[in-house]
């Protein structure tokens, strides 16, 4: 698998997220995924809010989170099924704004893998939008896939031999989440410009309609929730 990340000049707040991929990604593979940082679909969107206090950006998470509590260094936050600082509201690169998620990476992925289908002249095309994670009791960030179209996100291990015969009853492979943390270890953090990325030659299973759930797991089934349980409830 190869994973190339793309260097841009930077992103405007309202242009065209179609037009900006086909500037710098004027060709692509047929089998190819091209990853996109959720910073610059956000802020095609417009996503951004101007920074008046840190109480409105407090009040902006809550808004922005389906279930939060205040931390020792952000909010802990709930969000389209995920687990997020902050609900993913960052001041990073974002030249004295907020910048929100997209509103709804899984569309975007999709509308944005027909348009680029039909202008690359591919069938098989997967697409990412991606953001930064924590993972806890590790330091660091990852990538995480906040929407992706065009291909399984998930592999299903459950009910085949593993290597001694034994039959797998939970495993499997969250296959977006990995890609994506291929792609930002190589986009970067910082002050890179290198929002796009291009792998090719991943071991995944393309299509056109997928199950934008297979990933989602219900907190009250979660292997992590006791430990939820025992977090100090918000005093909003």
């Amino acid at each position: 698998m190869k994973v190339i990340p793309v260097k841009t000049r930077i992103f405007k707040e309202g242009e065209s997220l179609v037009d900006f991929v086909l500037g710098y990604v004027p060709r692509l593979k047929e089998g190819s995924v091209l990853v996109v940082t959720s910073k610059i679909v956000a802020l095609a969107e417009k996503r951004t809010v101007e920074i008046k206090s840190a109480r409105a950006k407090d009040d902006i998470i809550r808004a922005e989170s389906e279930f939060a509590i205040k931390t020792k260094y952000c909010w802990l936050t709930i969000k389209d099924g995920m687990v997020l600082p902050s609900a993913g509201v960052d001041e990073s690169n974002a030249n004295g704004k907020l910048i929100l998620l997209p509103r709804d990476s899984f569309k975007t992925a999709l509308l944005l893998r027909r348009k680029l289908q039909r202008e690359y002249g591919v069938k098989k095309l997967g697409i990412i939008i991606t953001d930064s994670r924590t993972i806890p009791l590790r330091a660091g960030i990852t990538g995480v896939a906040l929407g992706y179209a065009g291909f399984r996100g998930v592999k299903d291990y459950r009910g085949t031999p593993d290597i001694f015969g034994r039959k797998f009853k939970f495993s499997r492979t969250d296959m977006a989440d990995s890609l994506a943390s291929a792609a930002v270890l190589v986009m970067g953090e910082g002050n890179e410009r290198k929002p796009l990325a291009i792998i090719e030659d991943a071991p995944i299973e393309f299509r056109d309609k997928i199950n934008r759930e297979e990933l989602h797991i219900d907190i009250e089934d979660d292997m992590y929730r006791p430990l939820f349980s025992r977090l100090p409830k918000s005093k909003s």
